[in-house]
């Protein structure tokens, strides 16, 4: 792709980040005072789409920390991940979404579809930072127990949330027993 057509991807995608972020925000405005809302979920996603694994992690930290510990629905403020946002993802996350696809094609149509809630993308985004910035296996067994927690406390209704949860709790298992062993 030549450097032009990269230029104006990146700032088409970082334009397109920014009113998303905007309408989160606008999102928590309306409904913060029924339900905890992150407003940083698409920025750790671009982060971690550009290679920021620090600003990644700080904000998938923080969303985590504020879905968890405060009143959270996990039945609403999802990540939709329509073809436009695929872009967005990286190839895992793609893979579970195009194969939740295949194996379901009414699912791109269903409410509770292929869609991620923000407490799963945000663990995934911290683990996939906490991987790749090579973080302590005891850093990776916090977020193991954020997981747990996750599982044990919500019920998520759209349908890839369990197939990123277990990706991602395979992917901090292969790592921590990789640096143990």
């Amino acid at each position: 792709m030549p450097a032009n057509t990269r230029d104006l991807v990146e700032l088409l995608q970082k334009s397109a980040v920014e009113h998303l972020t905007t309408f989160r925000q606008l999102e928590a405005l309306d409904f913060g005072s029924v339900a905890t809302i992150v407003t940083t979920d698409f920025e750790a996603l671009y982060a971690y789409k550009r290679g920021d694994y620090q600003r990644c992690l700080q904000l998938s930290t923080q969303n985590v920390h504020t879905l968890l510990y405060h009143v959270y629905d996990s039945k609403t403020h999802d990540v939709l991940t329509y073809p436009q946002f695929i872009q967005l993802f990286d190839d895992d996350i793609v893979s579970l979404i195009a194969l939740t696809v295949i194996v379901d094609p009414g699912c791109r149509y269903h409410p509770n579809g292929a869609r991620i809630s923000q407490l799963t993308l945000s663990l995934y985004l911290m683990t996939q930072c906490q991987l790749k910035l090579r973080h302590s296996v005891t850093s990776l067994l916090r977020t193991l127990e954020f997981i747990n927690v996750t599982e044990r406390k919500f019920e998520f209704e759209a349908r890839i949330n369990p197939l990123v949860q277990k990706l991602t709790k395979s992917k901090a298992l292969a790592y921590i027993t990789e640096e143990v062993w």
